[in-house]
């Protein structure tokens, strides 16, 4: 008899443009993912319009993520992959579990320190309830596990917080989550900034590879990344954090060990090494790329993925309100 396979969640949100370092820390790993549990992957719409968004582009990206997804090796028969908006039951959860959730906890919460601090003329109600629209999310598909990085750590606690005190109240309801810790490898960080996270939000453009750059942009960004002081190509974050990070890169995109890449360059400039790096990242890139034009080319093909993937999340998601519908009184026909 076939064991049943645990529920996986995570979702993206559909807003500015991903780096590798989102690559290779969420969207590779989804797609090794896909083979061991039931993957639910979602394009976190609703929470991209906690900070303002046009319309017009919001549409727009929300197609080219997707398209990036499937063009990344995500099997849409494989897994469920669908838009948060497309599922009501989301917004209606969200609600529900707004009412067990405190307003010191969410005042608590870094990301929502952060954004204020970011966008201090939209302060809005969001983007503070935005842990727990998040809650609801992995709530909904009773995932037993969660692929976070360590900047997602308080979000998933605050789940797991508030899926048992409604399991307390009202009897078992959801599964609590847990937390798997992906191994990426490698740290990316920005190509200007070492010592800090490559990131999609980044001031400076020229510091993150992001997987839309094309391959001109992404060797002249890896000519200009810094480096460090001396001409020796080792590894070691503390002394040398650019030429560091730029083995890191290296190592992950080519498939080597860190040792491999730093015997790959021993006795040569930091000229060559960037040259190098930039190449076997693009080379890398240039084929998801690709894919992902002619797939964002293909909209039937994509709303067709949507509809089904909305269909299927939605059986399990409205399954799981019901129930929370039932346990708090709320009188159904």
């Amino acid at each position: 008899m076939e064991t049943e396979r645990k529920k996986l969640y995570s979702a993206i949100q559909p807003t500015n443009n991903l780096t590798i370092g989102n690559y290779l820390g969420a969207i590779k790993n989804w797609v090794n993912l896909q083979s061991e549990y039931d993957c639910y992957y979602g394009i976190a719409n609703m929470h991209a319009i906690t900070v303002r968004q046009e319309p017009v582009k919001l549409r727009q990206k929300t197609l080219s993520l997707l398209a990036l997804y499937i063009a990344c090796g995500i099997d849409p028969e494989k897994c469920v992959l669908y838009l948060q908006s497309h599922v009501s039951a989301h917004a209606e959860l969200a609600w529900v579990l707004n009412t067990i959730t405190y307003v010191g906890e969410m005042e608590r919460m870094t990301q929502f320190k952060d954004k204020s601090a970011r966008h201090a003329d939209n302060i809005n109600m969001g983007l503070m309830d935005y842990p727990v629209l998040m809650a609801a999310d992995i709530l909904l598909y009773q995932a037993d596990v969660v692929p976070v990085g360590e900047d997602q750590r308080q979000h998933l606690e605050i789940t797991r917080n508030i899926a048992q005190r409604f399991n307390n109240a009202f009897s078992p309801t959801f599964t609590v989550p847990e937390g798997v810790y992906m191994k990426v490898g490698a740290k990316i960080n920005d190509l200007q900034f070492p010592d800090k996270k490559m990131s999609k939000s980044a001031e400076n453009p020229n510091g993150s590879i992001f997987l839309t750059d094309d391959r001109d942009t992404i060797i002249r960004k890896f000519k200009r990344a810094v480096t460090d002081s001396g001409s020796e190509i080792r590894y070691n974050p503390a002394e040398k954090p650019g030429v560091s990070n730029l083995l890191s890169i290296y190592s992950v995109f080519s498939d080597k060990t860190v040792a491999e890449a730093e015997a790959d360059f021993a006795g040569k400039g930091y000229g060559d090494f960037k040259l190098a790096v930039g190449e076997v990242v693009a080379d890398k890139l240039g084929p998801i790329q690709s894919e992902q034009v002619r797939l964002e080319a293909d909209r039937q093909y994509l709303d067709g993925v949507l509809k089904s993937g909305a269909e299927k999340a939605a059986r399990l998601a409205n399954k799981t309100l019901a129930k929370v519908y039932k346990k708090i009184g709320f009188y159904q026909i």
